[in-house]
């Protein structure tokens, strides 16, 4: 064969090479993108959308059974498994914890997260971690804190992320509102009760509710100084009806006073002008205030929106009647809130269009946002209602008791006759953790490791692992 063929007979296999070579690029994209794009070949030969199941536990590492059969692609949780749309139910289990389950619905082309499922040591350590005389206790954001409060002056704050607990002392005597101190006594008393208890972000400042005979005092403590501390009644003789906390470090208060909304620098102590007339229920994320207010004609309310630090106010809805409202955000989305009896519609912040209607059966008193966004919880008594922002589905579960408060940031606990019961934000997996539990105390979970609730004078500890 001449040199001529030879040439073009290995031109013509170089091109059919790079041909071929581009078309196996080309088919290994497309297969990839169908598959990214939640497309698959089902066992009939039929191309089906899949969705995406995204799985993580407490502890890691669960077994994890899907419609009743173990998952040969899923084998364990904190990973991801694509799955057909429709309905599936998950089981987790783990040798030594008890399990958790729950039937979701999948829909094609869209991911569905389970981060939150919890498992609990079977056979847990249980110890005494703190005898105590206080008639209060609260925890803060972190789970790390507690305060222990009792009717002296002298309070005590505890680490809960250690294996040996030793209480700091404070001493509140110049600071708590509504004390007393007999000749020779070495601690005042205090004759107030605490209603109410908030936590700003940084686990160091309470925002405490006082009352005694009537009379309200809003204390701003500090926990590691309390010389820092602030009587806001006091310092600003005022009677305010609300505050929230409005960043990381207390440094800004949002407060109702005379149904006017003010703004509070706690730094300079000093309270600026009214920001918004008539208001009668108010919240806030992410410098974002929501609101329902009166107008200022008087003829009927309105639910209004404005930007901390802003003068301008946006009209989002004309309202017959004071309604409540929140604002949340799940993923990158952001959601306002107006509850109006027993019924809550959920509107996009972007263009306030409306999202979701639920009705419930009660009348909630009490509201309560998940900290990842992913639940809204509104009560009243026992009787709970869920929104499950990842399903899109209400959930109305009852607890028997009002004595009940967020164990993590995913569950709910309650104490019903002295037995403590646990559930997920939406009532699933309901478990009994203790027979024996104080409901006049909080209960909580620190760093995955330790329970923690109160029983006869005691704190109790138990051990989340193998000790």
């Amino acid at each position: 064969m001449d040199a001529e063929k030879r040439a073009r007979r290995q031109s013509r296999r170089v091109i059919i090479s790079e041909i071929l070579m581009v078309l196996t690029v080309i088919a290994t994209v497309s297969i990839l993108a169908f598959v990214v794009s939640g497309y698959w070949v089902g066992s009939d030969f039929k191309i089906e959308r899949q969705g995406l199941l995204q799985i993580y536990s407490i502890p890691t590492g669960a077994d994890v059974d899907i419609d009743g059969n173990p998952s040969s692609w899923l084998q364990r949780t904190n990973t991801s498994k694509t799955l057909a749309a429709g309905e599936h139910t998950i089981k987790l289990t783990k040798e030594g914890y008890d399990s958790w389950s729950r039937t979701i619905n999948i829909t094609e082309g869209l991911l569905y997260r389970l981060h939150y499922p919890r498992l609990f040591l079977q056979n847990r350590t249980i110890e005494s971690a703190l005898e105590t005389s206080a008639n209060f206790a609260t925890v803060s954001p972190d789970r790390n804190t507690m305060l222990l409060a009792n009717n002296t002056t002298s309070w005590q704050v505890i680490n809960l992320d250690t294996d040996k607990i030793k209480p700091t002392d404070l001493d509140l005597s110049n600071i708590l509102p509504f004390t007393s101190r007999a000749d020779g006594a070495s601690v005042g008393l205090f004759s107030g009760s605490i209603k109410s208890a908030k936590w700003a972000n940084d686990n160091e400042h309470l925002l405490l509710k006082i009352e005694q005979n009537g009379v309200v005092n809003w204390l701003l403590l500090n926990v590691k100084t309390p010389a820092n501390s602030l009587n806001l009644s006091k310092e600003f003789n005022a009677n305010f009806s609300k505050i929230q906390i409005l960043d990381q470090s207390a440094n800004n208060l949002l407060v109702i006073l005379d149904g006017n909304l003010h703004r509070i620098d706690t730094s300079a102590k000093q309270i600026s002008a009214i920001l918004v007339s008539g208001v009668n229920s108010f919240d806030y994320y992410e410098q974002t205030l929501v609101f329902s207010a009166k107008k200022t004609n008087g003829n009927g309310y309105f639910i209004g929106l404005s930007k901390i630090g802003s003068e301008s106010i946006e009209n989002l809805k004309d309202i017959d009647a004071p309604e409540e409202v929140i604002i949340t955000k799940f993923y990158d989305d952001e959601y306002i809130g107006i509850i109006d009896g027993a019924s809550i519609t959920l509107y996009n912040k972007k263009d306030f269009t409306e999202t979701a209607k639920y009705n419930l059966s009660f009348i909630p008193d009490r509201i309560k946002v998940g900290a990842s966004g992913e639940a809204i919880v509104m009560s009243a008594g026992g009787s709970i209602a869920t929104i499950d922002m990842e399903a899109q589905e209400l959930f109305e579960w009852n607890t028997g008791t009002s004595s009940y408060d967020w164990l993590d940031s995913n569950m709910i606990y309650a104490v019903k006759d002295s037995a403590l019961h646990v559930y997920d934000f939406n009532g699933l997996n309901p478990r009994v953790l203790s027979s024996n539990a104080s409901s006049h105390f909080p209960v909580t979970i620190t760093a995955d490791k330790y329970l923690y609730y109160f029983r006869d004078g005691s704190l109790i500890r138990e051990y989340l692992f193998e000790k």
